[in-house]
């Protein structure tokens, strides 16, 4: 393959043959690679796919235009159109074309001139149509049959001095022509009178025409930089205009594909790909993107694989053949079971649950709600229970927050609106001044333990900074026993470097040398740098310090020497630690910041957070009208509705529970747990929710009488002056009509319970309750019906209705039946 070949072809009725032509015609065959075994007689044409040269023909040295006889099961039949006006039928060496006089046949036009396109007819193979230059004396296209008794004979002139530019056979009409002529018409010309135009166009668009094989209608020529797609139907102008940034040069419908266009451009490395949609009877769109086969050179040629999916043969300047598969654009349907189906070309991929393993790869949000929502999340009690039941650390800390909060709201008894306070409300920032905080702090000098005399740390303290270091789990850092307490759990569960960080942020030295020298040899070394401690901003360990500290690897060793090295109480190193916890740089702040420094901290930290959605910013704005805009970002950013609205619901005060947005977030919750068929948990969930909120659900179920149409409501008429008491009735109040019956016990509904006292409900006045088995059920086609356990019995062996004369199959009606 290095000579330059600037034409290739797939054969129409053989799946592993093409040809390239340009000064020679070359025949090669396809296979697909053996492992990393090469053979020396074969090409690459991609990672996949090679071939193999099995012949070469040099004996035609002006072909203009070549096709590949279409009869399946033959071996291949070239015609080659030449630049003298004559047709020639060869084949690669010896076939059965040669006793059928066929191979070698030469159809020569009385005028020389050049021939421009040939084309095999589909339908009737034997026929071949020419399209040749203008003569003034002669027909421009040409139709032989190669069969006819006196050997290739003209079955059709037309075109009388005229110019053919391309013609193409239309795919389900018989003997019908489409021919481009004189820079200015298509003519459709029907072979059984040739003499007479079908129908034509006034146009310019009169190169490359081709039909769309999938359609009875469509088809498709170009003009210098546009594309024209006709309809026949309605052929005076094109349906559709395509506009290309570079001139046309070859155009070719996929014939695996229905109304696939491909199109190439002068010097251009990629092909480009036209997706006609038909949107109504004569209105069409397109969708269109470019392709680009892997090639370094200008693309002079492709041609689409005649039973491959998707696949195509491209060429370039240098003869370089590759074999592309085109990607297909997917149309992902993601149900609101989680399951997943997606289509690729004509094949339709079966669902993927979301039981299959490709689920641990996409994290898809909605597969970890409904499967916390099955253990019971938010669902829960006591607070903590909620965050047991996850794996986000985010998550588990805010349920460690809620519960805190309302631990200390009953603490202190605080008689606010929501018992869930931000630190900023404990602080008093959220009040008519969020500059300042309520209560004045107090500055102390506190000594180190474990340094020199001169050692002193300024911590600052306030009850309302006391309670705020409570809803970060910090209370420890003032009481040394607490302390000491923190830094030994800390460290039992493996957070070393924190607990380090701990015992320095509480001034126990001391501590953390021991914590240090007691782990790992790198931490050993750390700890005597630590033991080297000095608070001379001038002296030798501060600036070691200083220029070794962005080295570690640990955020919470980097806080500690941040600390330690700080300059002037600025702290700014430790506080912008951002792989630190939030808590703890807050409860950092809330220890080492003066009451200005720590209010512009907490409105700067509460805005950032707000910007990311992270929930850990909850704990500065409490459950209200400042945690709205947070959890919205955090639902845009994570899709997680579940938690927001379990927050929501769980948190939120009356008045903020029922505003528009919240109220929003909830309904989704309650959507996605019915798509899931989670009907016990949407019911507790409705049950914690109405207990929280004055919005009580509208009544959506009514019983009414057949006859009378009235409601059969005894609480209803209890209000009324009858003689039914508020009591389950047999019987209408209004009409006395009696009640449907069970279809299987023919016992009416509303006959008084007969359970017995076991079954008692202490929370419904002593009323006796009938157990769901009792409860009456009803198809909603027929109406007919009857106690639960009865109609289950029923449909056990049955699948139509159980009343005598009913033929409806209730069973096959009830899709929940169906259900895995």
């Amino acid at each position: 393959m290095s000579s330059v070949r600037l034409e290739v072809l797939w054969s129409p009725v053989h799946k592993d043959k093409f040809i390239t032509w340009g000064t020679e015609i070359s025949l090669y065959e396809t296979s697909e690679k053996c492992g990393d075994i090469r053979r020396t007689d074969y090409v690459d044409l991609s990672e996949t796919s090679s071939a193999r040269l099995l012949a070469t023909n040099s004996s035609y040295h002006y072909v203009k235009a070549v096709d590949i006889h279409p009869m399946e099961g033959s071996e291949i039949l070239l015609a080659i159109g030449q630049a003298n006006g004559k047709v020639s039928l060869t084949t690669f060496g010896p076939s059965n074309f040669d006793f059928l006089g066929i191979n070698g046949m030469d159809m020569v036009p009385k005028h020389p001139r050049q021939c421009n396109v040939v084309s095999w007819c589909q339908n009737d193979p034997q026929l071949i149509a020419a399209g040749l230059d203008r003569y003034r004396s002669d027909h421009c296209v040409l139709v032989w049959d190669i069969q006819s008794r006196t050997g290739a004979a003209v079955v059709a002139e037309m075109g009388l001095s005229d110019m053919a530019h391309s013609l193409t056979w239309l795919p389900d009409h018989h003997k019908t022509l489409v021919v481009g002529m004189n820079n200015k018409l298509l003519k459709m010309i029907d072979l059984r009178d040739p003499s007479k135009a079908a129908c034509s166009s006034q146009t310019k668009a009169v190169y490359g025409v081709t039909a769309a094989p999938y359609s009875n209608f469509m088809l498709a020529s170009y003009l210098e930089s546009q594309v024209s797609i006709w309809d026949i139907r309605a052929f005076e102008k094109p349906v559709l205009t395509l506009l290309q940034s570079k001139p046309i040069t070859k155009i070719l419908w996929c014939p695996t594909r229905n109304n696939l266009l491909g199109s190439l451009q002068r010097d251009t490395k990629s092909i480009y790909l036209h997706y006609i949609q038909q949107m109504e009877e004569l209105d069409h769109s397109v969708v269109e993107r470019s392709i680009r086969p892997g090639v370094s050179h200008q693309i002079t040629s492709f041609s689409w694989h005649p039973l491959d999916e998707n696949r195509l043969l491209a060429i370039t300047l240098s003869g370089l053949v590759t074999d592309t598969y085109v990607s297909e654009r997917i149309t992902l349907n993601w149900a609101q079971s989680t399951s997943i189906v997606w289509t690729h070309g004509q094949r339709t991929l079966q669902s993927v649950s979301c039981t299959d393993s490709v689920y641990e790869m996409l994290g898809d949000i909605s597969a970890l709600m409904k499967l916390r929502a099955t253990r019971g999340y938010g669902l829960q009690y006591e607070m903590e229970e909620n965050g047991d039941l996850v794996d986000d650390e985010n998550l588990k800390l805010i349920w460690r927050w809620l519960g805190a909060t309302k631990r200390l709201s009953d603490e202190f008894n605080i008689n606010l609106p929501t018992r869930h306070l931000g630190i900023r409300s404990v602080l008093g920032m959220d009040k008519t001044t969020p500059s300042s905080i309520s209560t004045k702090s107090e500055a102390v000098l506190v000594p180190f333990n474990g340094a020199g005399s001169n050692c002193n740390a300024k911590v600052y303290r306030s009850d309302v900074r006391d309670k705020a270091l409570k809803l970060c789990d910090w209370s420890f850092i003032h009481n040394l026993p607490q302390l000491l307490h923190a830094v030994e759990s800390l460290q039992s569960q493996g957070e070393v470097t924190k607990a380090v960080a701990v015992a320095v942020f509480g001034l126990q030295l001391n501590t953390a040398i021991k914590l240090l020298s007691s782990s790992t040899s790198e931490h050993t070394t750390i700890s005597m740098a630590l033991s080297g401690y000095s608070n001379d901003n001038e002296s030798v360990w501060r600036d070691a310090c200083i220029a070794s500290r962005l080295k570690l690897n640990d955020p919470y060793l980097r806080a500690v020497f941040a600390f330690l090295t700080a300059d002037s109480d600025n702290y700014n190193s430790v506080l912008e630690e951002e792989e630190m916890a939030v808590t703890d740089r807050i409860a950092f702040a809330l220890a080492y910041l003066s009451d200005s420094k720590l209010v512009e901290y907490l409105n700067k930290l509460t805005d950032q957070l707000t910007v990311d959605g992270n929930l850990a910013g909850l704990i500065l704005t409490g459950m209200s009208s400042s945690a709205l805009p947070l959890l919205q970002q955090y639902l845009d950013s994570t899709g997680d509705v579940q938690s927001v609205a379990i927050f929501t619901m769980k948190g939120f005060p009356p008045s903020l529970l029922e505003s528009n947005r919240a109220q929003y977030w909830i309904s989704s919750y309650r959507e996605l747990l019915d798509m899931w068929r989670l009907w016990d948990h949407r019911a507790q969930f409705d049950i914690q929710h109405n207990a929280r909120t004055s919005l009580k659900p509208e009544q959506q179920i009514y019983v009414t009488c057949s006859f009378c149409m009235k409601t059969l409501s005894s609480n209803a008429f209890s209000r009324n002056k009858g003689p039914f008491p508020r009591t389950k009735v047999s019987c209408c109040p209004n009409c006395r009509k009696p009640q449907p019956r069970c279809s299987i016990c023919l016992i009416n509904m509303g006959t008084p319970s007969q359970s017995d006292a076991s079954n008692c409900n202490s929370n419904n006045g002593g009323m006796k309750i009938n157990t769901f088995s009792s409860w009456y059920t009803w198809c909603q086609t027929c109406r007919h019906g009857g106690h639960s356990k009865h109609i289950i019995q029923w449909f056990e062996d049955h699948q139509e209705c159980p009343v005598t004369g009913c033929t409806c199959r209730c069973l096959s009606l009830d899709a929940t039946s169906f259900t895995v």
